[in-house]
């Protein structure tokens, strides 16, 4: 059953050359995937002759869904993952590719995936790189690093298609719910002082690491409630003057 590709949306984030876009959609498509989304893209992607490149999957080119944020086209999605060439410990759990596919395959049988492409001159920000669960990486040559935009999609799609789906996944919050309850627990740290008060890097390296944290496996929805009921009984205890227990 390959139902589980229905919930992998292929996020590109800002590309620059339409041509890259159109093979992008045809990698999907060869690939057995459909879901192309693209974050502020050319206004002319569809137009002209760099859109042949998508070939046989023009239905895919035309069907993508185009946002105005990366923030709009993740809100849904129960796991979002990065790809990078970039290794740094700023950057969260960075994942070979083989072993990457396998975590997102796992989330996939229940959930909605997004998996993001960065821009071809500069990938993902690290903004946008601290959004993701985790990240993973294809191995290339020290000498010639950098991946083509669709042929990083192309290898990812097709790791992805060789994976086969075991136990069904478990539901999961989406990302636009997950906001909410970070800002309950960012809350909750500074009412326990255990953020340093007026360090806002350090506040700000705390709920990194959390996101991560939470954003590798993602959370079901009576985990999230939990945590939600932990913040609010804290904030009443610490309000009433008692310590918790």
């Amino acid at each position: 059953m390959d139902d589980w590709k229905d919930n992998v949306f292929f996020t590109l984030v800002e590309p620059l050359q339409p041509g890259n876009i159109g093979a992008a959609a045809r990698a999907i498509k060869n690939m057995g995937f459909t879901n192309l989304d693209l974050v502020r893209p050319p206004h002319d992607y569809l137009k002209g002759r760099d859109s042949w490149f998508a070939c046989h999957a023009t239905e895919v080119l035309e069907a993508a869904r185009v946002y105005d944020s990366l923030d709009a086209a993740i809100g849904d999605k129960a796991l979002v993952v990065g790809t990078s060439r970039r290794l740094g410990r700023k950057r969260g759990l960075i994942l070979p590719l083989k072993e990457g596919v396998r975590e997102i395959v796992k989330a996939a049988g229940g959930n909605r995936v997004s998996i993001l492409f960065g821009r071809e001159d500069r990938g993902l920000s690290n903004e946008e790189v601290e959004g993701c669960g985790f990240l993973i990486r294809v191995p290339t040559a020290p000498e010639a690093p950098s991946l083509n935009l669709a042929q990083a999609v192309l290898l990812v799609a097709y790791e992805l298609s060789c994976q086969d789906v075991g136990a069904e996944a478990p539901e999961l919050v989406p990302h636009e719910e997950l906001r909410s309850l970070f800002e309950h627990i960012r809350r909750t740290l500074s009412l326990l002082g255990y953020i340093p008060r007026g360090d806002r890097a350090m506040e700000e390296r705390i709920m990194r690491n959390l996101k991560r944290l939470f954003g590798r496996s993602g959370l079901t929805p009576w985990e999230a409630r939990m945590l939600h009921g932990i913040c609010s009984q804290v904030e009443r205890a610490v309000g009433a003057g008692r310590k918790p227990s």
